[in-house]
């Protein structure tokens, strides 16, 4: 547990000194939010039920935060590690592949939080964010949705070979889903084939999940959307420990 620590902390400072990580986590859905909110502002409407362009949007950067975390912090971090030669290193240590998946999913989801944390405090000062759900619900779904991205991020690092690589695949993976599920543009403006294309796209599942319980909605409402994140998650786990390599 103390070398769990250690190395949790070690890796946490990297993060830190890494800008792209950083800044896609932590400044990006605040540009986001800021940018959007200034043209859409956050007035009720009836075009979502009630609730203004942000108190839609905020859940669906939420699941923009976590594709993140996932396709591209965890995925380009461990191919790095080893295409560098760490993963190697560690090798001739104590330390076990377990251990290293906890430590980088322990820091890729506390950067999460705090990037959430700065989202919905933006948006409920400047905008008044509301919020009708369960927030026992939407912790739930938070993680589930987590944990599923995080373990194909795993799965990516051990497939591919080196970190410009992941970077690439992370990149076309994730942006696509970004514009196309409803994680940066509500779904309700986009049109009706690119809704049903979406239905292919592991992260519509996450805006789904999030957005429903975020306005009151019961879990029974998102069967679908918790079936195939607990799918995504089991699958992910058995993979990236297939995956896992060395160097």
């Amino acid at each position: 547990m103390k070398s769990l620590a250690k190395l949790t902390w070690m890796e946490g400072k990297l993060f830190l000194r890494e800008p792209i990580g950083a800044f896609f986590t932590l400044v990006f859905p605040l540009m986001m939010l800021f940018l959007f909110g200034s043209i859409y502002g956050n007035d009720p409407s009836p075009y979502f039920g009630g609730y203004g362009s942000m108190d839609v949007s905020v859940p669906a950067y939420i699941a923009m935060i976590i594709g993140i975390g996932g396709l591209m912090s965890i995925s380009i971090t461990m191919a790095s590690y080893r295409e560098l030669g760490i993963l190697r290193r560690l090798r001739t240590t104590p330390v076990r592949p377990q251990m290293i998946r906890a430590a980088q999913l322990i820091v890729v989801f506390v950067m999460t939080v705090i990037g959430i944390a700065f989202l919905v405090a933006g948006a409920k000062i400047v905008y008044g964010l509301r919020f009708a759900g369960n927030p026992l619900r939407v912790l739930a779904a938070f993680i589930l949705s987590c944990l599923s991205f995080f373990a194909l991020g795993f799965v990516l690092a051990g497939l591919l070979p080196t970190a410009r690589t992941a970077q690439i695949v992370g990149m076309a993976a994730f942006y696509p889903m970004m514009f196309l599920c409803g994680a940066s543009i509500p779904r309700e403006v986009l049109p009706a084939g690119v809704r049903q294309a979406a239905r292919f796209l592991p992260l519509t599942y996450v805006v789904n999940l999030l957005r429903g319980l975020w306005v009151g909605d019961a879990w029974s409402a998102h069967v679908l959307d918790v079936a195939v994140l607990a799918g995504m998650l089991i699958v992910g786990v058995v993979l990236s420990a297939l995956t896992f390599r060395w160097e």
